[in-house]
C-alpha cells in the first residue's frame, strides 16, 4: 500500500528504527526520524579512544540476509555498502579446570571438538543442533517473523502445526532440565545454558525453547561485519537518508500526543509535530514512564520483570594473544550460583562468566599496532539501586583474576586504555529503563506471548519496534521488528 503524503515519526534510531524508517519511506510517507543522541545506532554506536575502536554494544553478527533482503528491497546492492564473513571458530571457551574448546563452525568438527575434550559424545551435540534446528523452522513464523498478537498469524497450517507440537518446542521444561537430559557431561550443559543470556535470561528459570536461540550460531553460521557492528548503523543511516528520510539528532522527543483514541504526534519540549502515524523504537518501559505516562499511567508493561544488563570494560591492551579469538567465554566455576546471585540477590557473584570479544583479530585497524581491543563483559542485574561503584570495582578485579589465571599472564599491567559500561551509564545513553539490555526477561514459559507487542491495541497507530518487544533483543530481531510493523501497517 502505497501512503503518499502521509507523515511517520520514528523515536529512536537503532537498528529497529532505522530499518522502520527505510521501510515506511518505501511506502511513501515522510519520514523523520527523532534521536536524542548526536547520532544514529542506539546500542550499535562506537566508542573510539586512544587510538582503540569498540563497537558499544552488540558484537555477533548472524542472519545477515535480513541485513542484504532490505538493502535489496530498496533496489540497493549491500555490497555497495559492506561486507562481510563467516567466522571459524564461532567462539573459543576457557573453563576454570584448564579444559579449553573452540566451536568450529563446521558441525561434525565441533561435535567431536567436544568429545575430545571433554567426552561428550558426539551424538548427542549433532542430536542437540539438530533439534534446535527442526524448532527454529517450526517457530519461526509464529514467534520471528510474525506478530504473535494478531489472529491471522495463526489462522495457517504451519501454525497449526506447531501448535500441536508444543511439547517439542519445550516449553514446559527449563534449559537447565532439558540440557541435563540431552547432555552427559558439565561442561557442555554450561555453554548450552550460556544462550539464555542472549536475551537477559536465567537458563535455570527460562524455558528449554530459548535453547534454539544457539541454531543461528552452529546452523546458520556467525559473521563479522568488515567494519564491525557499527557498521551496520552506519549503512543503514546512509540508506534512509538516500531514500529521503529526515533526521533530527540532540532531539529528545518528551511525550507521544494523542487525539482521542489516536496518535496525532510527538512534542520536544514546547514544539509540537503532527504526525499520522508513530513508531517508537526506544525502550518500551521508558515510553510508558515519560512518553505516555499522560495517557497510559500504570501501564502493564510496566510490572514485566526486567531483564539483566552488562558491565563492559572497553580495555586497550597491549601485547597479542594468539590463544583468543573473535568472540572468547571464560566461564564461572558455579554457574547456578552466578544466576543466584543476578535473578535473585540482584548482584554479581564473586567468580562471573567473562565475554572477551576483540574485533581487531578481524580488522587490525581497530587498534594500534601490536594492540588488542578488549571488549570484556559480564552480565549483572539490572540497576535497582546497587552501589555501582563498588561493584564495578568487584567486578574489574574478579575478571582480571579470571583472565590472568586462564592466559597464564598478569593482564592489569598490559591495559593502556579503559572505558567502562555499566548499568547506570547504560540506561543515562540509551534510555533503557535501568540499564536492562532486553526489556523483560523471558524466565516464563509464555514469554514469548507476553513480549509487548508491535502496536497498541488501545491506541490507533502506534507502533513499536526494537530489541525490548517483540520478538526480541539483538540485530536480528530489531531488523524482524521493523519488518513486522511495515506488515501490520501495509
Amino acid at each position: 500500500m502505497i501512503h503518499h503524503g502521509k507523515k511517520a515519526v520514528v523515536i529512536g534510531s537503532g537498528a529497529g528504527g532505522l530499518a522502520t524508517a527505510v521501510r515506511l519511506r518505501r511506502k511513501g510517507f515522510e519520514v523523520t526520524v527523532f534521536e536524542a543522541g548526536s547520532r544514529p545506532g542506539g546500542k550499535a554506536t562506537s566508542i573510539e579512544k586512544d587510538g582503540f575502536f569498540f563497537g558499544f554494544g552488540p558484537s555477533l553478527f548472524t542472519f545477515p540476509q535480513l541485513l542484504d533482503d532490505l538493502f535489496i528491497l530498496c533496489g540497493k546492492n549491500p555490497a555497495d555498502y559492506y561486507s562481510y564473513s563467516r567466522i571459524d571458530p564461532v567462539c573459543n571457551y576457557f573453563y576454570p579446570d584448564g579444559i579449553r574448546l573452540s566451536a568450529f563452525a563446521d558441525k561434525e568438527k565441533f561435535a567431536r571438538e567436544l568429545e575430545d575434550k571433554t567426552g561428550e559424545p558426539s551424538q548427542n551435540v549433532l542430536r542437540h543442533l539438530k533439534n534446535i534446528g527442526e524448532v527454529y523452522h517450526l517457530t519461526k513464523d509464529i514467534f520471528l517473523y510474525n506478530s504473535v498478537h494478531k489472529l491471522k498469524t495463526y489462522l495457517n497450517t504451519g501454525t497449526l502445526e506447531a501448535l500441536f507440537k508444543l511439547s517439542k518446542i519445550g516449553i514446559n521444561q527449563s534449559m537447565i532440565e532439558a540440557n541435563r537430559r540431552q547432555f552427559k557431561t558439565d561442561h557442555v550443559i554450561q555453554l548450552f545454558n550460556r544462550y539464555a543470556t542472549y536475551n537477559g535470561s536465567d537458563p535455570y528459570l527460562a524455558p528449554s525453547t530459548l535453547n534454539v536461540i544457539a541454531h543461528p550460531e552452529y546452523n546458520e553460521g556467525g559473521y563479522f561485519l568488515s567494519g564491525g557492528m557499527p557498521d551496520l548503523s552506519k549503512n543503514l543511516h546512509r540508506l534512509a537518508v538516500e531514500m529521503g528520510v529526515n533526521f533530527r539528532f540532540e532531539s529528545r522527543v518528551t511525550e507521544i500526543q494523542l487525539k482521542g483514541e489516536k496518535v496525532c504526534g510527538v512534542k520536544l519540549g514546547e514544539e509540537s509535530v503532527p504526525a499520522d502515524i508513530v513508531v517508537s523504537n526506544m525502550d518500551v518501559q521508558y515510553v510508558y514512564r515519560e512518553l505516555l505516562k499522560n495517557h497510559l499511567p500504570g501501564h502493564r508493561a510496566l510490572k514485566e520483570p526486567l531483564s539483566t544488563s552488562a558491565m563492559i570494560f572497553y580495555w586497550g591492551i597491549r601485547g597479542s594473544f594468539p590463544e583468543l579469538d573473535l568472540h572468547n567465554i571464560f566461564f564461572s566455576s558455579d554457574y547456578r550460583k552466578e544466576f543466584d546471585h543476578l535473578t535473585r540477590l540482584k548482584t554479581i557473584a564473586d567468580d562471573a562468566t567473562v565475554y572477551v570479544f576483540i574485533s581487531s583479530k578481524m580488522n587490525p585497524s581497530h587498534a594500534p599496532e601490536g594492540c588488542e581491543n578488549w571488549f570484556t563483559l559480564i552480565n549483572v542485574p539490572s540497576d535497582s539501586g546497587q552501589d555501582w561503584s563498588q561493584l564495578r570495582e568487584k567486578a574489574r578485579q574478579s575478571i582480571l583474576r579470571r583472565l590472568s589465571d586462564s592466559l597464564g599472564t598478569d593482564i592489569q599491567p598490559l591495559i593502556i586504555s579503559e572505558t567502562v559500561n555499566d548499568p547506570v551509564t547504560i540506561c543515562r545513553q540509551t534510555l533503557s529503563y535501568s540499564g536492562a539490555l532486553y526489556g523483560s526477561s523471558s524466565n516464563n514459559k509464555y514469554a514469548a506471548f507476553l513480549r509487548h507487542p508491535n502496536f497498541l491495541s488501545e491506541v490507533g497507530n502506534l507502533y513499536f519496534t526494537g530489541g525490548s518487544v517483540h520478538p526480541g533483543g539483538g540485530i536480528p530481531l530489531c531488523l524482524l521488528s521493523a519488518k513486522i510493523v511495515d506488515e501490520i501497517i501495509g
